[in-house]
């Protein structure tokens, strides 16, 4: 019998609620099959996550993992909304929003960092989560004090999320920064025979930025400024509203 999604997202709650569980026990509990698929996916990637290999690992016939989830696809949702409840939140005390924003998008890089599979996963049905509707609650308190109103509050949240997000990826597409390195070393003299006197801009900060960074591209760079015009750009939106 299939099982609705939102009664799997919010299992513990409604375990509770009717008294604890009836019946004979099953010998994997679903807490413990996504936990394994959060592993085969840290281990690999999300493409090891099937539920033959899920099965395998836990010593189980393909077939019960439907006793605990009715596809794939609502296992990625549940993996997700336990990765945001399991996610590391560090406690800001420093009064004003700047410093609570930068705390929220270190933390969310953190996670996609720590377990880039997440960033594949865009099932907008995690947002029922209980893990993801408190990560959701805490983040939103970021902007306390700055005057804006919910739906204002929510599209800067999106907004610091979405740069968050396409950082993360950036960040894992240039994983192989130090392999680029050594292919610049030999690429370069032979690219700027091509170009000559073409593209006098491009090559000037090319190379400037390439001495100064060792590569076209340095994440950690990119972050820090990308956050700080993020950050820039909520002020002066925020400036605008009256007991920010």
């Amino acid at each position: 019998m299939a099982k609705n999604l939102v009664d799997l997202l919010w299992r513990d709650e409604s375990s509770a609620a009717a008294g604890g569980r009836r019946g004979p026990r099953a010998r994997r509990s679903t807490a413990e099959v996504i936990s394994r698929a959060i592993e085969l996916a840290d281990h690999a990637d999300l493409d090891a996550v099937t539920i033959r290999a899920l099965a395998q690992s836990l010593q189980l016939p393909p077939m019960s993992i439907y006793t605990h989830v009715n596809s794939r696809a609502d296992l990625l949702v549940l993996m997700v909304d336990v990765m945001h409840s399991r996610m590391r939140v560090r406690s800001v005390e420093e009064v004003g929003w700047p410093a609570r924003v930068r705390a929220v998008a270190e933390d969310n890089l953190a996670l996609l960092r720590g377990h880039p599979w997440v960033l594949d996963i865009a099932d907008q049905r995690a947002a029922l989560g209980p893990g993801t509707i408190a990560k959701y609650d805490r983040e939103l308190h970021a902007f306390d004090d700055t005057g804006l109103g919910d739906i204002e509050r929510d599209a800067a949240l999106s907004f610091l999320l979405d740069f968050v997000h396409a950082a993360a990826m950036r960040m894992r597409e240039s994983a192989e920064k130090e392999q680029f390195g050594a292919f610049w070393a030999e690429a370069g003299p032979r690219l700027a025979t091509y170009l000559g006197e073409d593209y006098p801009l491009a090559q000037s900060v090319g190379q400037a930025a390439g001495e100064s960074l060792g590569t076209p591209y340095d994440a950690a760079v990119a972050w820090e400024f990308g956050l700080a015009r993020v950050i820039d750009g909520l002020r002066a939106i925020i400036g605008e509203h009256p007991g920010s």
